[in-house]
Formats: C-alpha cells, sequence, structure tokens
C-alpha cells in the first residue's frame, strides 16, 4: 500500500497525445510538466523585433494530396475543427477528383466533423491566393513560389477498405495536431 506521502500521480508526458490534447481541449496545462521543443519549430521573432503578419495572424496553410477526394479534405477538417484559432485551412489536388470519397464523408461523420460543402478543388483554383505552408501529400512535386513545403508520408486511401480509411484518419489526425502546437507555440498561444 502506498502512504499519502509516497503518492504521485501519474503526469502523462507533454509530447504524449494526452499530454498535449490538453491545449487543443482548452483544458489548463499540467504545471509540473515539462515542455518539449517541437520537431519543426516555426522560427520565432527575435526580442524587440517587428511583429509580421505570420506571427499575428492565423496561418493560411493548405493541404494537398492527389485527388482532394480524402486526404487534404480529412487535414483540412481536422485543421478547422482543432486549430481555427492558429489556422486558416485550405485543400487542393493535383488531379482532383470529381467527388469526395463516400468514406471520407463516413470518416468524417464518425469524428463528429462537418462535410458539408466539400467538393474536390484543383490546384489551379488556387494558385493565385498566398499561403504561409503547404502540407503535402500527393507523393508528386508541388511548388508555389515563396511559401514553405512540408511533406507528410501518408497513404492514400481511396479505393481501399473503411478500415484503411479510418487509420489514415488517426494518422492525420496526430500529424494536424503536431502542426497546430506548433504553430500556438510559435504565436506564444
Amino acid at each position: 500500500m502506498v502512504s499519502g506521502d509516497d503518492y504521485k500521480p501519474r503526469v502523462n508526458p507533454p509530447g504524449s497525445a494526452r499530454g498535449q490534447r490538453h491545449k487543443l481541449l482548452g483544458r489548463p496545462e499540467n504545471p509540473n510538466a515539462t515542455r518539449r521543443v517541437p520537431v519543426q519549430a516555426i522560427p520565432q521573432a527575435a526580442p524587440g523585433a517587428r511583429t509580421s503578419r505570420a506571427a499575428t495572424a492565423k496561418q493560411r496553410v493548405l493541404f494537398v494530396c492527389i485527388g482532394n477526394a480524402c486526404r487534404s479534405q480529412v487535414a483540412e477538417a481536422f485543421a478547422r475543427a482543432y486549430g481555427a484559432d492558429v489556422i486558416e485551412a485550405h485543400s487542393a489536388g493535383v488531379s482532383p477528383a470529381t467527388m469526395i470519397a463516400p468514406q471520407t464523408t463516413q470518416v468524417l461523420a464518425e469524428w463528429n466533423l462537418p462535410s458539408d460543402n466539400l467538393f474536390p478543388k484543383g490546384l489551379e483554383v488556387i494558385r493565385h491566393q498566398p499561403f504561409d505552408l503547404v502540407v503535402n501529400m500527393s507523393g508528386m512535386p508541388v511548388t508555389l513560389p515563396g511559401t514553405r513545403m512540408v511533406e507528410w508520408t501518408v497513404p492514400d486511401p481511396m479505393g481501399q477498405r473503411d478500415v484503411v480509411h479510418r487509420e489514415v484518419a488517426q494518422q492525420l489526425e496526430g500529424l494536424v495536431m503536431r502542426l497546430i502546437l506548433e504553430l500556438r507555440t510559435a504565436a506564444g498561444r
């Protein structure tokens, strides 16, 4: 038996999914936990330097996949739901599909994320819009001049069983949550 003096409550490490969800859910952070530096932190301005639009406004993020029917739509939905304070999320496809995959709509419903007004969009529709970050999941070269590019290796669930769509959505949720935390840390929120 553990005496009252020896008892130490279990603390989830800040790098774990449970350790980071408090920020996404608006819960106070554990003051006893140590902070981890994000893997790909966005540089912060030096003290006294002028603050740029990127540091004060939402980051315009474009999620790209092949058809804009699965992965990029799910990533956009997670970013809108969890990171609306730091991300203005958009999505597009290298070669847009004619419709959103039914499994994508089903997976979004399972996560209670809205799927209304979703439709595949091509890069040509957004090519002249400014973005702070492009997250490329297509496996193909995508370039937007003056934009920071990040490659995410996420399998394409198109044509796969429902369980594969759920696994991909889980992977995307984790990647999007990490991105949101990095942006919040960079913005000092």
